[in-house]
């Protein structure tokens, strides 16, 4: 008899929670306000930017456009942050991502931003939060290593 008992609680127990998680608020999902636009413009992506870079650089591979990514990230004139905007839109995603990281880490954050900007959606969205961790400062470095 005790038994029954103990298992009808836990069964009312069980019924109750599952109710509530059921009919319980839940909390709104919070956009970035960077990729609130109304009319996106797609993205055109080739690997057509790597002619930009000389002939010797058409036709890369997706590893080799990233050390280009990062070679010319290096650079801090004008032809590098172009040949870096037009690999923002490499069809290859860790490459775009090289470049966004490249141009926001040397204080070129509003290039990536206008770009994101005028290409929201999924990508965009990945692009983001991965920048956000990638170019987010560490505080105790020792911390991290423990």
């Amino acid at each position: 008899m005790l038994i029954t008992l103990a298992i009808a609680v836990l069964f009312l127990l069980g019924s109750a929670l599952g109710i509530y998680a059921i009919i319980a608020p839940r909390p709104a999902i919070a956009e970035p306000t960077l990729l609130d636009r109304v009319d996106p413009e797609p993205i055109h992506a080739t690997t057509d930017w790597t002619n930009e870079a000389g002939q010797e650089f058409a036709g890369l591979s997706e590893s080799a456009r990233c050390d280009l990514v990062f070679a010319v990230g290096a650079l801090s004139d004008d032809r590098s942050t172009h040949l870096l905007e037009f690999a923002l839109a490499d069809p290859n995603e860790a490459v775009a991502l090289a470049a966004a990281h490249v141009l926001a880490g040397s204080g070129r954050a509003t290039t990536v931003e206008r770009f994101l900007a005028q290409h929201p959606g999924d990508r965009a969205v990945r692009m983001v939060s991965t920048l956000s961790l990638l170019l987010a400062p560490v505080r105790d470095p020792v911390a991290v290593v423990r």
